[in-house]
């Protein structure tokens, strides 16, 4: 820890924000210092809520005051590129809500951009830096469940049918897919440690142009296979279990927020717990600061690399499953 605050800086105090700033809270070297929202009055009450000392309506304003250390981006899917973009250009550290961009095109512009001016930039994909999820790593990597074969997982529930949602609106880039099936696809990732070699999607596409139900399988070297649901139609257990030849692990719901998993070997069953000290995203927010701190460009939890291969994934599940949004070229 240093005796300097970092000073956070938020775009778009919408609904994950919140989770965000509550993780602020318990991060004694860090701080909600600026809130910007295209409406001011939105701005100020999220600042009176979570001790914010500035707001602005404009995220101009915001990413250009020099005592903002970094920005925690939170607007919807369809703008973080943009958003992104102007943080970069103001030579402000970047922490961007999941996915990172709408397609690989811009994820990859933004990464390269990153680079070029020597600026930190991370997709906030908070569950990797969870405390249980290094107790999964541990086992996997001592084997203790043998060789994987297979990994299900699930994310699913009613999601409200109004199409101005976000989650419902093409324009926003709203679907399952983009919005919850990057969890299951990233664990996958994480437990293997490499990208899938091939795989297989189905999907429902709604009224609205997106898709309320995706289904994948991923296949990785050695014939392992991931499967996952992603779903706004109904109420799934959402876990994780990956299951090898001496058991399996299981991630408890809600898996992307988990704080306990199951080893399960020889019908012996031990059980772990890793609490959390506030919403989660405490950990990843850590990260972050740890990375500017110490002058890296990105996180070896959640690599440049990593996100540019989840968003490739990502482009040729949409292809397959026929999801194009309206703004993409």
């Amino acid at each position: 820890m240093t005796d300097k605050k970092f000073k956070w800086g938020i775009l778009g105090p919408g609904r994950i924000a919140h989770a965000f700033a509550e993780g602020l809270q318990v991060i004694d070297d860090a701080s909600l210092f600026a809130v910007a929202s295209s409406k001011i009055e939105r701005a100020k009450e999220f600042a009176d809520q979570y001790g914010g000392a500035k707001t602005y309506n404009s995220y101009e304003a915001l990413v250009n005051d020099p005592e903002v250390d970094g920005v925690y981006i939170a607007t919807p899917h369809r703008f973080h590129f943009e958003n992104i973009m102007l943080c970069l250009n103001a030579g402000k550290p970047v922490l961007c809500e999941k996915p990172l961009t709408v397609n690989a095109a811009e994820a990859k512009k933004l990464i390269e951009t990153a680079h070029e001016k020597k600026v930190f930039l991370m997709e906030a994909l908070w569950t990797r830096f969870l405390p249980i999820y290094e107790v999964v790593r541990g086992w996997l990597d001592e084997k203790s469940i043998g060789d994987i074969s297979l990994m299900v997982g699930n994310f699913g529930f009613n999601a409200p049918k109004e199409k101005d949602d976000r989650w419902q609106n093409p324009e926003l880039a709203g679907g399952t897919l983009l919005d919850m099936g990057i969890y299951p696809i990233s664990v996958s990732q994480w437990a293997m440690r490499s990208q899938p070699k091939s795989f297989m999607s189905m999907a429902h596409i709604g009224n609205t142009g997106v898709d309320e139900l995706t289904t994948v399988l991923l296949k990785y070297e050695n014939d392992v296979i991931a499967q996952f649901h992603s779903s706004f139609m109904s109420n799934h257990i959402n876990d994780f279990v990956i299951y090898g030849s001496k058991g399996h692990i299981r991630i408890h719901p809600n898996f992307w927020g988990a704080s306990k998993a199951t080893l399960t070997v020889n019908d012996q069953e031990l059980a772990v717990s890793r609490p959390l000290r506030a919403s989660g995203f405490e950990y990843q927010t850590e990260e972050a600061m740890r990375c500017v701190r110490a002058g890296l460009l990105e996180s070896p939890g959640i690599s440049h690399a990593d996100t540019l291969a989840n968003m490739e994934l990502m482009d040729a599940i949409r292809a397959e499953i026929g999801l194009k949004y309206p703004f993409e070229k």
